[in-house]
């Protein structure tokens, strides 16, 4: 059994199990974590950072999360509704006016956080390259006609979402998304987590390794589950290589450029769980989490083409609410128990030639510790 490092509460040793489990199967290296009351109980990691395993998986190794990025992006709106600076309820064009053109003067922001604008894709063929021009993919956005009447129906935003968020955002503090969430999540928590990675951090990132007998060229298309990236009318190919590139670091894409660990992620999460608090930090009021698990919109989504449950920038899943990334990572939360379990890989899962379980297992052992 592959060795585990780190902390683990001895009623969550199958946690521990899980991982090492997993490791001796299907993973490289990976890192897990488990938050209640805002408090680690579980940070453990192990394995390697890279695919022909000279280098260990330490503990400050990070890696691209792809859509688990989306929570991150969410709470930032979040906090900004806390405050009174964001209304859910608003039209979008209160805070972007540009954004009202092709009718879309009708487009809450709650309809955007929910995957429920009409805004799925982006217009056009799109080289990656593109999209590290934000003001042009927001422009783009501004301009574009959405596919539906907003809060009629359900489509996952796969790479819409961050810019859309991300530019309320903006518009609201000056700052970007990522500068936003550095300075006002990430450094009071203390948390690993980059939207958007500096230079300084590089030697740290463990790069993404594409799904078993596939290679970087490895490319996400209709996506089959939560998390997974884009469907092909997006335009933008996103390769394994692109997300591996220092270009796509140093991006903001705050749907899918995040960079963290499995204790980053969940000590961020652990916040709503929390009821606003993590440790001694708090950067919510209690009432200012509900939305993160208050249903939006219950159906089929037109994406995905499964039903789902969305919230104000979540998706819900039974009693837990949380989002996944392509090719495997996750993080849920669950607000009754006050827990955050989340699993950060290198490892991807082609889930169309595999099933991937990882997370989900790791879930289960926390909730085994748990009661």
């Amino acid at each position: 059994m592959t060795d585990i490092e780190g902390l683990c509460e001895p009623r969550f040793d199958a946690v521990c199990e899980a991982l090492a489990a997993s490791l001796g199967k299907d993973d490289v290296g990976a890192s897990v974590a488990v938050y209640i009351d805002g408090e680690p109980v579980v940070d453990i990691w192990g394995g390697y950072a890279d695919a022909d395993r000279p280098v260990s998986w330490e503990r400050d190794t990070i890696v691209g999360v792809n859509s688990t990025s989306k929570n991150m992006t969410a709470l930032c709106a979040l906090i900004l509704a806390d405050r009174g600076q964001l209304d859910l309820a608003a039209p979008v064009a209160a805070y972007w006016p540009e954004f009202a053109a092709a009718g879309k003067d009708s487009v809450l922001v709650r309809h955007v956080l929910s995957h429920t604008a009409g805004l799925p894709d982006l217009s056009g063929p799109r080289a990656v390259e593109e999209l590290y021009d934000w003001d042009s993919v927001t422009a783009g956005l501004a301009a574009q006609a959405p596919e539906w009447e907003a809060g009629t129906a359900a489509g996952y935003h796969a790479l819409t979402f961050g810019f859309l968020v991300g530019e309320i955002v903006r518009r609201i503090t000056g700052r970007s998304i990522g500068e936003f969430f550095a300075e006002e999540v990430a450094h009071p928590l203390g948390a690993d987590f980059h939207i958007g990675l500096a230079a300084e951090h590089d030697h740290r990132v463990a790069p993404l390794i594409p799904p078993p007998s596939l290679t970087d060229e490895y490319t996400a298309g209709a996506p089959s589950g939560p998390g997974d990236v884009p469907r092909e009318k997006t335009g933008a190919a996103i390769r394994v290589k692109d997300v591996n590139s220092v270009a796509w670091r140093r991006a903001q894409i705050p749907a899918v450029n995040g960079f963290g660990n499995a204790r980053s992620v969940a000590l961020v999460q652990s916040v709503l769980a929390n009821r606003g608090t993590a440790g001694d930090v708090r950067l919510l009021s209690p009432q200012g989490c509900e939305p993160a698990w208050q249903e939006v919109f219950r159906g089929e989504d037109q994406i995905l083409g499964k039903p789902m449950c969305w919230t104000v920038g979540f998706g819900k899943f039974g009693n837990t609410f949380g989002w996944g990334g392509w090719g495997g990572s996750l993080v849920a939360s669950d607000p009754g128990s006050r827990m955050t379990v989340a699993y950060v890989m290198n490892q991807m899962i082609d889930r169309d030639r595999q099933e991937d379980n990882r997370g989900m297992e790791i879930i289960m052992a926390a909730y085994r510790g748990l009661h």
